[in-house]
């Protein structure tokens, strides 16, 4: 069951992922879901895991128009935030979440993502009604998970008395996030039921480790070799000048002092595209300011000062990117397109 609550103006329920149904069915993004009770994706054979309303991924290669506005689900939401960064808040407030957060939301907690709007992502998650409305009501697990009374038990206080929404993960969590997006893509009829079930209650299990724990130790020279691949995107997208030059991966990784593997790997997780896409992103970033900004200077100018060697090829990929032309573009902005 799913509602909008005219006094609020807030959307219960699976009625909040309609804007993230309506871009897959646009082919916007790619989407991956298992599900009841009206959300997104295929159906859960009846009876193969009791509780679990959703289960799934998204996977946005660039950036979107829509985002999921102030909404809360009638179950806890639990979601991983595998590539990209996105805009995440409660009533408790907003952070821009990047690769290996997570965030956990209680059915009465509202919650929005992607303010102002979804950008390029890759985000996993699943929700478990646990027939719990308020706090004080009596949390009812699913049967199918295999922890023991005392970790539910623990679980159940550590969640219901917990103010966090969300946390710096760790390699483990992600491994078992990839695991469940892996499982919810080959399902077929509940053929990967079993998997979901071990994977969802190793999420579980870890995330009680991690609450009661407080804190999780990561990798720090893999954090300290993702904080400076991160300064070189920033570096790159700022410096137009740097969108002349021939870049080629090795050149890029080299910059970073990485291989080309693990440079591809932090860039995936940063910006859920491949290093040449997100170079393209900019250049095309920087075509569109230039025709806005400078209605004198031409089509073929500015494609190639965008770092473009074909305007054929600019055009093209500016209108993937923005759905239209350069020259469209141009008019639109109220200005007289120039000739090529």
């Amino acid at each position: 069951m799913s509602h909008f609550d005219l006094d609020t103006g807030v959307t219960v329920g699976s009625s909040g992922c309609l804007p993230l149904a309506r871009a897959a069915e646009k082919k916007q993004i790619r989407l991956e879901a298992l599900g009841e009770g009206g959300y997104p994706g295929r159906l859960l054979p009846q009876g193969a895991m009791l509780g679990l309303t959703s289960v799934g991924f998204w996977d946005a290669e660039i950036d979107q128009t829509w985002s999921l506005d102030w909404h809360c689900h009638e179950g806890l939401e639990i979601s991983f935030f595998e590539s990209g960064a996105l805009q995440f808040s409660t009533g408790a407030g907003e952070a821009r979440l990047g690769p290996d957060y997570m965030t956990v939301v209680k059915p009465w907690q509202l919650h929005r993502l992607g303010t102002p709007q979804v950008t390029a992502s890759r985000v996993s998650w699943f929700i478990i009604d646990l027939n719990v409305r308020q706090p004080n009501d009596n949390w009812m697990w699913p049967s199918w998970l295999p922890l023991t009374n005392t970790d539910i038990v623990n679980l159940t206080n550590t969640l219901r008395n917990g103010e966090r929404a969300m946390w710096k993960s760790s390699p483990e969590m992600r491994r078992c996030f990839q695991t469940i997006s892996r499982s919810v893509a080959a399902d077929r009829e509940g053929s990967h039921v079993s998997r979901l079930r071990l994977a969802i209650s190793d999420v579980l299990l870890r995330l009680l480790e991690m609450l009661s724990a407080d804190s999780v130790h990561l990798d720090e020279r893999r954090a300290r070799k993702r904080q400076t691949v991160k300064l070189f995107l920033e570096y790159l997208a700022q410096n137009p000048e740097n969108f002349l030059r021939r870049w080629s991966l090795e050149a890029m990784a080299g910059s970073c002092g990485l291989g080309v593997t693990q440079f591809v790997h932090h860039v995936r997780c940063i910006t859920n595209r491949s290093p040449l896409q997100y170079l393209n992103a900019c250049r095309l970033d920087a075509a569109k300011r230039i025709l806005r900004e400078s209605p004198r200077v031409s089509v073929t100018d500015i494609a190639f000062e965008a770092g473009f060697s074909s305007t054929q090829y600019f055009a093209t990929q500016f209108r993937r990117r923005f759905g239209l032309t350069p020259r469209e573009f141009r008019n639109n902005s109220g200005r007289s397109p120039n000739h090529i």
